[in-house]
């Protein structure tokens, strides 16, 4: 689910900067940490504090915004 929200926030150019300046990470680091929970908990993080984000991030993957705010607490 969280590699499918990063799928989301990065479809978006202002969002994905957003993201990015948000977590201080590079593009070349968010590709290399795909795999790291720390990473993905992000995401989530980043999806959970911005409502309207989370509720179209939810609608668009055909997910509850509950799901996404389970597996942040999953991931952290």
């Amino acid at each position: 689910m969280a590699l499918q929200a990063l799928g989301w926030v990065l479809s978006d150019g202002p969002r994905a900067e957003r993201f990015l300046g948000l977590t201080g990470l590079s593009p070349d680091e968010l590709r290399a940490g795909l795999g790291d929970p720390a990473i993905l908990g992000a995401v989530l993080e980043l999806l959970a504090n911005h409502e309207a984000d989370l509720v179209n991030a939810a609608f668009a993957l055909d997910i509850s915004p509950e799901a996404i705010i389970a597996a942040r607490k999953e991931l952290s």
